[in-house]
Formats: structure tokens, C-alpha cells, sequence
């Protein structure tokens, strides 16, 4: 399998320095006092559940905000912009009934944040920055039970955590993608199966994208919520082979 273009100069931007990631968008969209016809914008005027607070459909509504807000982060020294997708799953949409524009949400949040680095590096040919597709953890949980009387229920399987992730990452890099990243995990058994189906991705594409995993820590105990300290979370995943395994939040 070969690595994609990205990966290499990837590789070599870090033989050379650190390289920046960008910050966090909700925070930044919050600067805008956006209101429910922002969310909806014409393509959703008519859906039956209320849509705001769901920031990855502003790809679609609102593309001009997303991509002033990769501007901005580009601007401020960032080689890595991410895209506005951390809900971009079936899984995490259909709080809003919207698992159908999940492919859609996904391509728009690439392309967007890919022509924000292209406008960039016109303005600055020194610079090669790259634009992670950005992967949630959902808001699901494989190996916690939702109810407290019955600790084997679950309300999400491997095998579905694993072909959300696959769709998502399928339409991310489609939409230009040059690094995969896993993010905000609070559930290394999540990780895992959003592995997989990156990796069944790539055997598809017989092309390997830097994948980048960064897991979360609930409290001072320096666990995730399921239970595992930051050793035992990097045994579960080192396998990936990852270009970079950390911590977010």
C-alpha cells in the first residue's frame, strides 16, 4: 500500500519543526451569535427538528463563516486546520434526524477547509499546511452500559461505530482530506473500531493517510471514561501504526 503525498510531506515537515494544529471551532462559531436560520439556512428551512447548535451543518449553510474561521487559524501560524465534522457520523446526526446529509456534511467540511489552505498558500508559497478530517468520538459508548440496572445493555455495536467511521472518513477525503484524526475519544473500544474501518478504508483506496488518535481524560483520575489510564489506552491502539497518538480536552 502506498502512503498519499500528504503523509510524505508530512513527514518531512516534522523531521524539521513542530507543527501547529489549529484550535477549537465551537468556540469560534460562538463569536458569531448565530441564530436557527443560520443552521437551516434554504437547504433545511423546512426540517422537522430544530438544527441549531449543530455546527457541522454550517459546512453546508453557512460555508463563508467555516471557511473565514480556517482563514483566521491559517493566518495565526496553524499547519494543520481541521475540518468542521466532529458530529459528521449517522450515529452523532441523528439527534437532528439528519443521518441522511451526513456524506454531504462531511465532502462540504473538506472542501471548504481545503480551499481555505489552497487561498492560503497562494498568499504564502512558503507555507504547506494540511487539513485533517476531523472524526468524533459520537456521542455513544461501547463499553459503558446506559443503564445503570442492566451493565451488559449497549446502545451501539463494533460493527456499527465502525462503518460510521468508514463512511465519514470516505467523504472527508473525497472532499480533499490529507490526514485523518480521531479525536476527543472518551472510549478507547470506540477507537478501535474507528480504526478499523479507516483501515479497511485505505485497503480500499490501497492508499494509507496519516491517521492521527488524540483521547480525553474525564476527571483528576487520568482515566478515559472507560476506565483505562493513558499506558493502557496506548497498548489498545498501538497496533495503528498511528503518525501521532495524543490528548485533547
Amino acid at each position: 500500500m502506498r502512503r498519499s503525498d500528504s503523509y510524505r510531506a508530512l513527514e518531512e515537515l516534522v523531521k524539521s519543526r513542530i507543527a501547529i494544529m489549529d484550535g477549537a471551532m465551537g468556540t469560534m462559531i460562538q463569536r458569531y451569535k448565530l441564530e436557527e436560520e443560520d443552521y437551516r439556512g434554504e437547504r433545511f428551512k423546512d426540517h422537522e427538528s430544530d438544527l441549531k447548535g449543530n455546527n457541522d451543518l454550517l459546512s453546508i449553510t453557512r460555508p463563508d463563516i467555516i471557511k473565514e474561521i480556517h482563514l483566521q487559524y491559517l493566518e495565526a501560524g496553524s499547519d494543520i486546520i481541521e475540518t468542521n465534522s466532529f458530529s459528521g457520523t449517522r450515529i452523532a446526526q441523528a439527534d437532528y434526524n439528519l443521518q441522511s446529509a451526513v456524506d454531504e456534511i462531511n465532502l462540504s467540511a473538506a472542501r471548504i477547509a481545503k480551499e481555505a489552505v489552497v487561498e492560503f498558500e497562494k498568499r504564502n508559497p512558503e507555507r504547506r499546511c494540511f487539513v485533517a478530517g476531523a472524526l468524533g468520538p459520537t456521542n455513544r459508548t461501547a463499553s459503558i452500559s446506559p443503564k445503570v440496572e442492566d451493565p451488559a445493555a449497549r446502545n451501539v455495536t463494533y460493527d456499527e461505530l465502525e462503518d460510521n467511521y468508514y463512511q465519514q472518513a470516505k467523504g472527508l477525503i473525497e472532499g480533499g482530506a490529507d490526514i485523518l484524526l480521531m479525536e476527543t475519544t472518551f472510549d478507547t473500544l470506540n477507537l478501535k473500531a474507528g480504526i478499523s474501518g479507516l483501515k479497511k478504508l485505505f485497503r480500499e483506496l490501497d492508499t494509507e493517510y496519516p491517521l492521527m488518535l488524540s483521547l480525553t481524560i474525564s476527571d483528576t483520575s487520568g482515566r478515559t471514561l472507560s476506565g483505562q489510564t493513558m499506558e493502557a489506552a496506548w497498548a489498545s491502539v498501538m497496533h495503528a501504526n498511528a503518525f501521532s497518538v495524543g490528548m485533547n480536552c
